[in-house]
């Protein structure tokens, strides 16, 4: 373990106060018996991978925060089966899938550029241009904090959906240790799914380019955007995607304006796009009166453009949460996950 004393420097919006403990683990051993005696004492405990999905309060944690830097990737590779991955909690997610693509293991390439650890990634079901984890994950496991167990969940046990799982919906019951993941074997990636990234490829949906080629221009797409993590680039000073895409009644989605973004799903409803009633409720790129500010480059993204305090961000958030509701009737739901403050 190492003793650290800051929260702000170990997040991506650089926003946050002290906590009373800070470690660092990385073993497993270590963070099962870390949160365990933390437990037993009854000291508040916050987990942290990244630091990319949260919104650390300036009062900052009343407690101990654990960062967890577990290290380990071990492959079982077959013509017949796959790519079977087992990789701990704390390694860098974009580095794993960069490796995944250059042994050509394909099924995350979309994924490229997400900021944060994989042991993060289940957890939100994390998901874009197409992919989400949960098609790739075979296993997660976890030390369950209630039963003092390590416990293993197949896929179909974790409670997978839009940017949720069962350890999303038990907060703080689940830590993880290391998520397993099956990919398939070859250069060529999965088949695209997203206009966007197809347009950049220059392909339909539905075809098939080397992954490789699919991460480029993932990578490309993000930077644009200011979701690839760029230390002198304040439009990456963020939390990526502060509020998801809302799912909405059927009813509920045909009352948006005509030319409001409609994706029918598999149980009747509809989903619309969050950037775009921010934008059409009046909070486009660049808002904001403060150092905290939409993105210059994502209406999506909540930035500190530096020295932006945790009340000047849930302030914005909620602005627009309330603006958009009001003109559209439809209530924004955060993303990131709240510490020491709330919406």
């Amino acid at each position: 373990m190492r003793d650290l004393n800051v929260l702000a420097p170990l997040t991506t919006l650089r926003i946050g106060g002290p906590a009373r403990d800070i470690v660092e683990v990385d073993s497993v051993e270590d963070l099962v018996d870390t949160v365990r005696e933390l437990d037993d004492a009854g000291e508040p405990l916050l987990l942290l991978g990244g630091g990319s999905n949260v919104v650390v309060a300036d009062e900052g944690f009343d407690g101990t925060v654990v960062v967890v830097r577990t290290q380990g990737l071990v492959a079982d590779v077959s013509s017949c089966s796959g790519a079977t991955l087992t990789v701990a909690a704390g390694e860098v997610w974009d580095d794993f899938v960069a490796h995944a693509v250059a042994q050509e293991w394909t099924g995350v390439e979309a994924l490229s550029g997400i900021p944060g650890r994989v042991g993060a990634t289940p957890i939100q079901n994390v998901g874009a241009y197409g992919q989400e984890v949960s098609q790739t994950i075979a296993r997660v496991q976890t030390y369950d904090r209630v039963t003092q167990r390590i416990v293993t969940y197949s896929a179909d046990d974790c409670g997978f959906g839009y940017r949720t799982s069962r350890f999303k919906q038990e907060p703080g019951r689940h830590v993880v240790l290391e998520v397993t993941f099956q990919l398939r074997l070859g250069s060529l990636g999965a088949p695209v799914r997203y206009a966007e990234l197809a347009r950049t490829l220059g392909i339909e949906v539905g075809e098939r380019v080397p992954s490789s080629d699919v991460r480029e221009a993932v990578l490309a797409l993000r930077a644009g955007k200011g979701m690839v993590l760029d230390p002198d680039d304040h439009d990456t000073w963020s939390a990526g995607s502060f509020f998801t895409n809302p799912i909405l009644p059927a009813d509920a989605a045909a009352s948006l304006p005509a030319d409001a973004p409609r994706f029918a799903q598999p149980d009747g409803r509809v989903k619309t796009s969050a950037a775009w009633l921010i934008e059409h409720a009046g909070y486009g790129k660049g808002y904001g009166t403060t150092a905290a500010r939409v993105s210059s480059k994502h209406s999506l993204a909540l930035t500190n453009r530096g020295g932006a305090t945790g009340y000047e961000l849930l302030a914005l958030a909620r602005e627009i949460r309330d603006g958009v509701e009001a003109k559209f009737g439809v209530r924004l739901e955060n993303e990131p996950v709240l510490v020491g403050a709330a919406l």
